[in-house]
């Protein structure tokens, strides 16, 4: 049985799971489940420690279709300018709910669009951030750029105010996929927007790609990752497209009959990956490449990567806030996420209150799923040792996940009697193992191909 055949046989081709940068997923979310909790979990913050923020700015100019993030379309920047003065009541109360000495460690604007904010605007809107909260030495500030909404003036005033990390969107080069998804953007767009970063001394650039993408072939992604490869980006990231029009209503103008099988999404990452990594990139986890003295592929090397809403990442905080609409919020007791609709956040905030409108607050069984799958996504192996240490009173719940893996996958996992690792060959099933330990899988809605 060839290693194909073997992946068929275990479902890659045919399952449906999440992909795991939170657990449970955030479709598991109830109302009011974080929400009542929101206030208490920010005022439970160690003192002195340091956090994560993530601020949300979901809107657009031009509404991709392959977008399945929380987004609105806007032809002017007023309501985007509305929207700040509510993101900075929200901060303002946040920090005010914080205990002393609590500084950030991480910030990341993502959207949307974070780019479509005038220069004045994101000064006012960082202003904000850095009045509201001290910043953790080493502190890294990263931003999701659409190389077609990003005036020069604007990088500049992200570098000025300590921007060191860019995050390009860049998804296909290719104008017949582009024109199947909604999008233009040009290999020169692109190319002056980095030499833009570069000038202002931005030197960790970040790039986004898509495969899965409908009319896209091995020809068309070997053209954008050769041009993707002449920008010299320092971490990739090659994401499978999700077609969920059950979910994202505009997926509805991407016809389904153009999109790859499921066998040649396959190919096209075993095509990317062998080009990566022919040309210096560390593979990390399942969909993102570093080079191999970046932080992340450094971080995958020491044990140090982790996951989470953003995917593969080398931050060490345990709490990550989230503001803005439709933001999630991560604490140790469990998840908030913000209301999604505009109006309905922006209406808690200016009544006086915080805007968690759903969530999960963890169990103990909780924990315990989330870090085997952690370590599954990350280190494409559990330590049973390890866990063992951090959860003692469940060793017996551990060992016996890690017999229900080997027994379901016994060709694919290899277990030592220190945990359980997936064998060579085997790593594209990872989201399918971690969907077997997934307690909240049954009846759940679909998700994504696990490939």
């Amino acid at each position: 049985m060839t290693q194909i055949d073997q992946l068929r046989r275990y479902g890659l081709f045919d399952a449906k799971v999440p992909r795991y940068t939170s657990y449970p997923p955030a479709n598991h979310f109830a109302a009011d489940a974080g929400g009542l909790h929101q206030r208490d979990w920010i005022r439970a913050v160690p003192e002195g420690s340091e956090v994560s923020l993530y601020i949300h700015i979901p809107f657009c100019k031009r509404l991709c279709w392959f977008c399945a993030c929380r987004t609105q379309g806007t032809k002017t920047l007023r309501p985007v300018d509305i929207y700040v003065n509510v993101l900075l009541q929200e901060m303002a109360r946040v920090a005010q709910l914080l205990p002393q000495d609590v500084r950030i460690a991480r910030l990341h604007l993502g959207g949307g669009t974070p780019t479509i904010l005038s220069p004045m605007t994101m000064t006012r809107l960082l202003a904000g951030v850095f009045n509201s909260f001290d910043r953790a030495e080493g502190f890294e500030f990263s931003v999701e750029i659409d190389p077609t909404e990003a005036a020069p003036e604007l990088l500049q005033t992200l570098a000025d105010h300590g921007m060191n990390r860019a995050s390009i969107g860049v998804q296909d080069f290719d104008p017949k996929v582009q024109d199947a998804i909604g999008r233009a953007q040009t290999y020169a767009q692109t190319f002056d927007c980095i030499q833009i970063l570069r000038a202002a001394k931005v030197h960790s650039l970040n790039m986004d790609l898509l495969y899965g993408l409908p009319h896209q072939t091995a020809a068309s992604l070997v053209d954008t990752l050769e041009q993707v490869l002449a920008l010299q980006p320092d971490r990739l990231a090659l994401y499978g497209y999700a077609h969920v029009p059950w979910m994202s209503k505009r997926q509805v103008m991407i016809d389904g009959t153009a999109l790859p099988s499921a066998e040649t999404r396959f190919a096209l990452t075993e095509l990317a990956q062998k080009m990566l990594c022919l040309d210096g990139f560390t593979p990390i986890g399942i969909d993102h490449f570093a080079r191999p003295g970046d932080s992340l592929a450094l971080a995958a090397r020491n044990g140090g990567l982790r996951r989470n809403f953003q995917g593969y990442t080398d931050d060490r905080a345990e709490v990550l806030i989230g503001l803005g609409a439709s933001a999630i919020s991560q604490f140790p007791q469990g998840y908030v996420q913000n209301q999604s609709a505009t109006a309905a956040y922006s209406a808690a905030i200016e009544n006086g209150h915080l805007a968690g409108a759903r969530g999960h607050v963890l169990s103990d069984a909780d924990r315990l799923t989330a870090r085997m799958i952690e370590q599954l996504m990350c280190r494409f192996a559990i330590d049973t040792e390890a866990l063992s240490a951090e959860f003692p009173d469940q060793s017996a719940t551990v060992a016996q996940a890690v017999s229900a893996l080997v027994t379901a996958f016994p060709d694919a996992c290899n277990s030592d009697g220190t945990g359980v690792q997936i064998a060579d060959g085997f790593a594209p099933l990872v989201r399918v193992l971690a969907g077997h330990l997934d307690r909240y899988r049954a009846g759940q809605m679909a998700h994504s191909s696990a490939i």
